[in-house]
């Protein structure tokens, strides 16, 4: 079945946000967006969890965005970050991503508040009648404290701007009813699962793992896209242990930045309260790499 916003099936990728003394690191981040380029990425998704975003200012927030759109000039999409748990606030960032080029726009489950099914509801509502260029939902409860129920995902669905959906409940059920009674553009946000979601119809990824391996995620997402099942089995079993420890050896992007500055593409720095991984964390990290061939 064809979906929604076929034109962001594929990899996106996650992007970091390179800091150099404590400040955003434009020059690096372009060499971030030539790397994607190069690599065939379908989309860039700058200030989402990935990128730190909470811990960015508004006027961070707006000129990553902007280096990022500039950088990219066309070549490849860029869905901006631009979700609050204030509905103004985020209506006001989208509005900003959209005059500034943004092709679509990534929006995160109002968090910390917790709001009803119905203020989740409203909440995207708002944003999507609102703007011209489409929304993608982006639903993480583990970050968020609150699921936006499938019924209500339904419910979006409805509404024109609305065409995607960020799948990272981890629920797979959830997904099969998403995928089932809408016609949305399901995207993986768990790199890990992302072959078996597209088994049941979704159409690609927001990684992580993308930052140091978009040329890995594309072969397993097209393999199976052209039928392919075992090779991209292959893939999906290869880029598992990967997977695994940059997002479970602690909190992204505490071990994707740290495997980036191991590879020499990033300085690994964070913002507070994010800290990096610890001795025996980054010896594990660093095994892997090497078990995967990168180091």
């Amino acid at each position: 079945m064809t979906t929604r916003s076929e034109d962001f099936a594929g990899l996106s990728v996650a992007l970091t946000t390179p800091f150099c003394d404590g400040a955003p690191d434009y020059e690096r981040l372009a060499e971030q967006v030539e790397f994607q380029v190069s690599a065939g990425t379908t989309c860039l998704v700058p200030t989402g969890t990935t990128g730190e975003s909470p811990t960015l200012s508004h006027e961070e927030h707006e000129s990553v965005i902007s280096a990022v759109v500039e950088a990219a000039a066309g070549r490849v999409k860029v869905m901006a970050g631009t979700g609050s748990n204030s509905t103004a606030e985020a209506l006001r960032l989208t509005r900003w991503a959209a005059g500034a080029g943004a092709d679509a726009a990534l929006i995160v489950a109002p968090y910390y508040n917790k709001p009803t099914q119905q203020g989740m509801y409203n909440h995207f509502k708002t944003i999507a009648e609102a703007v011209d260029i489409p929304i993608c939902i982006y639903n993480i409860p583990g970050r968020t404290g609150k699921n936006i129920e499938p019924a209500t995902i339904e419910r979006l669905a409805e509404l024109p701007g609305i065409s995607m959906v960020k799948e990272a409940t981890g629920l797979m059920d959830q997904a099969s009813h998403i995928l089932a009674s809408t016609d949305l553009t399901l995207l993986s946000g768990d790199d890990s699962l992302t072959l078996p979601l597209m088994a049941m119809g979704a159409r690609g990824v927001i990684s992580v793992v993308g930052n140091i391996v978009p040329q890995d995620m594309i072969a397993m997402i097209q393999h199976f896209d052209q039928g392919n099942l075992t090779e991209a089995r292959e893939w999906h079993h290869k880029l598992f242990p990967l997977c695994r420890d940059l997002l479970g050896l602690s909190t992204n992007p505490i071990p994707i930045k740290a495997a980036m500055k191991l590879l020499g593409r990033d300085t690994g720095e964070l913002r507070m309260p994010m800290t990096e991984l610890d001795e025996n964390e980054l010896v594990n990290l660093r095994g892997t790499l090497e078990s995967y061939g990168l180091l």
